[in-house]
């Protein structure tokens, strides 16, 4: 149980510290400006389906900790 704890806390640390990744390239292109600006995000897709997976990682982090207690 405890190497599968292991693996699923890794692979959640990747997934965002990708998504992390993501979000400071994207946000790398946006300049400041008084007037409005529309952004179209070029990682949107992948942003969303990192922060799915990372929710659902947390999810079973949190159930398996919750049925330690």
């Amino acid at each position: 149980m405890l190497s599968n704890r292991t693996e699923i806390l890794e692979e959640y640390r990747q997934a965002n510290a990708q998504l992390a990744t993501l979000k400071q390239e994207e946000s790398a292109n946006v300049q400041s400006s008084s007037a409005t600006v529309t952004i179209e995000p070029r990682f949107g897709n992948e942003m969303n389906a990192l922060s799915s997976k990372c929710a659902q990682l947390d999810m079973i982090l949190e159930a398996m900790e919750a049925s330690e207690d």
